[in-house]
């Protein structure tokens, strides 16, 4: 496995916002569209692409086009944050949501329910060449390690891309799913007791969705 952390100094100002307390609602659902732009645009590095002649208004030259038909995937409710600047440069995706909850006692992930298709005529529904997973957190890799196993029937290829990491998420990705990609827009140092990410930018669906 192998994990790409966005160097780009923009990627890390639009990090820096997200990251600060006084960061609206609005403002944060902006940045991290913007931040999910970026990422976007690596993430473009795994699909598969073929060249075929185009006719400019003065010559016939070779022009490249996506080659395969990738699935976005965004863990339910953070990882819909992330979803329009992946559409904007795959807008020929499929999209499926996986809604999960975290046992806060046990910080293990809760599958709630999903609108991946069922595979039972695989001849009508061929494996999907790139699949790539949307969550902003990778903290203890719970989430995005179900995320993944639940892929692996339908998607050759499986990317996680996230805002923030932790090295407890990307250790047990390692050892669970080590044919696994990892994107992310920056690094951390550790999980708090309560399994946040530190220095972290707080619970991101609740920032993105505020309740109250």
């Amino acid at each position: 496995m192998s994990t790409h952390v966005l160097s780009e100094n923009l990627a890390k100002v639009l990090l820096t916002r997200l990251r600060e307390k006084n960061t609206n609602s609005q403002k944060f659902r902006e940045t991290l569209d913007q931040l999910s732009l970026l990422l976007a645009i690596k993430a473009t590095e795994y699909l598969e692409y073929y060249e075929l002649d185009i006719e400019t208004p003065l010559e016939v030259t070779p022009g490249t086009f996506f080659g395969d038909t990738p699935v976005l995937v965004p863990i339910m409710r953070a990882g819909s944050g992330m979803l329009r600047a992946f559409q904007t440069f795959m807008p020929n995706s499929l999209v499926w949501h996986i809604s999960m909850s975290r046992n806060e006692k046990t910080f293990e992930p809760t599958f709630k329910g999903s609108t991946i298709p069922e595979m039972a005529d695989e001849a009508a529904f061929p494996l999907i060449h790139t699949g790539f997973i949307l969550d902003p957190m990778l903290a203890t890799g719970g989430s995005a390690s179900l995320a993944i196993q639940m892929l692996k029937a339908c998607v050759t290829k499986i990317i996680f891309v996230g805002i923030l990491g932790a090295p407890e998420g990307i250790t047990r990705l390692e050892r669970e799913h080590p044919d696994v990609e990892v994107i992310l827009a920056g690094m951390d140092r550790e999980l708090n007791k309560h399994a946040y990410i530190l220095p972290g930018l707080g619970d991101a669906g609740d920032r993105l969705f505020p309740t109250r």
